[in-house]
């Protein structure tokens, strides 16, 4: 998945910003920490997501990560083009990169389905997401100017709305865009209704269209950031989060299905985070926290999601825990302690991993 934030091959030192990097390293520490907590029974709120409606500090990762892979697209791409390199090279070098990200996706999933055992194999997921949405943002950065990006855009939010409302409820499992990946997914989906109401998949085909959305926010917001307009960003972020909080009484706040008002309101905090970074980073040369799992996030990522389906496979997960956490420290702390204990020894092993990796340069991309 991070390999997408660093868009294409081509990327120069120069056109790289520490403060991209950090604020790409910070969420995807962030996705380790949330996605691997000791127990998923004792969790504390604000790392869960919320049930439906809703935005909690955890449902502002995801959207984060695109939103940066969006702006590194515009940081990596917007150089090349105005070199002169070949188009279809260009887009070429897109389309490939966002077909490994995906097959990643892919591989990982099929991991976890033989470890976990799982009942049915999932074709689409984060990987998958953020392979469609870096083809189709690269794309649009390659052959859209910017008032055509800002109507793509536009139209985006605007007709997945319609689409949402033309579904008459946004109830699990009801609404249009989860009967619509259950039509086209079937058993596949991320979660079938007990009820026999159909399916919902988080990463479905349908609501992708609001993730392409906050990917070209993103796109937007890196041109701002390489043309050094600051005031643009901070009015942007302040502009988007009000149009999301106004609109949310219409169609909630949802990262299930990345409603038009989840798309503004996560991107005006993306944008609101990038603009702060880039103060304090880039400017005024505070230490870039992060910098290390954002240069060589794939191997966070990835590397982390093949260690836990091989304990997984191995038997070892639940002893794991269970001796090295949970059974000297839930007798003195509760079981709250011990699930996050567990989730930040796992981050910081990763930390770990990829600030070795980074002193000796090394840095894998797909």
């Amino acid at each position: 998945m991070p390999a997408a934030a660093s868009a294409t091959d081509g990327t120069r030192a120069a056109s790289r910003l520490a403060s991209v990097d950090a604020l790409r390293g910070l969420t995807v520490a962030a996705m380790l920490l949330v996605n691997n907590p000791g127990d998923w029974g004792h969790v504390y709120a604000p790392l869960r997501h919320a049930d439906w409606h809703g935005c909690t500090p955890t449902d502002l990762i995801f959207p984060l990560f695109l939103f940066v892979v969006g702006v590194s697209i515009a940081l990596a791409l917007r150089p090349r083009i105005e070199r002169g390199d070949p188009p279809a090279a260009l887009r070429r070098a897109v389309l490939a990169r966002a077909v490994r990200i995906a097959g990643l996706g892919l591989l990982l999933h099929l991991c976890a389905w033989l470890a976990f055992d799982l009942p049915h194999y999932r074709p689409m997921g984060v990987l998958q997401r953020i392979g469609l949405c870096f083809a189709a943002a690269g794309l649009a950065a390659l052959q859209l100017r910017p008032r055509a990006q800002w109507a793509l855009l536009g139209a985006l939010l605007a007709g997945y709305a319609a689409l949402l409302a033309a579904g008459g409820t946004l109830a699990p499992f009801e609404n249009i865009a989860s009967r619509f990946d259950h039509a086209v997914l079937g058993a596949h989906v991320y979660r079938l209704d007990p009820a026999g109401r159909g399916g919902h998949d988080p990463e479905g085909l349908a609501s992708t269209l609001g993730a392409l959305a906050t990917t070209l926010l993103g796109v937007r917001a890196g041109d701002w950031l390489r043309r050094g307009q600051r005031r643009t960003l901070w009015l942007a972020a302040a502009i988007a989060m009000a149009a999301g909080y106004a609109w949310s009484p219409w169609q909630p706040l949802n990262k299930n299905l990345w409603t038009p008002a989840y798309v503004l309101w996560t991107g005006g905090i993306a944008c609101a985070l990038l603009a702060l970074g880039h103060e304090l980073i880039d400017r005024r040369g505070w230490p870039a926290w992060g910098r290390t799992f954002g240069v060589n996030a794939i191997a966070a990522y990835a590397g982390s999601a093949f260690l836990l389906y091989a304990l997984a496979a191995l038997g070892w997960l639940e002893p794991l825990y269970r001796h090295a956490f949970a059974d000297w420290m839930a007798p003195r702390f509760g079981p709250y302690v011990p699930s996050l204990a567990y989730a930040l020894c796992f981050v910081a092993l990763w930390w770990g991993a990829v600030r070795w990796l980074d002193a000796r340069g090394i840095h894998f991309k797909i």
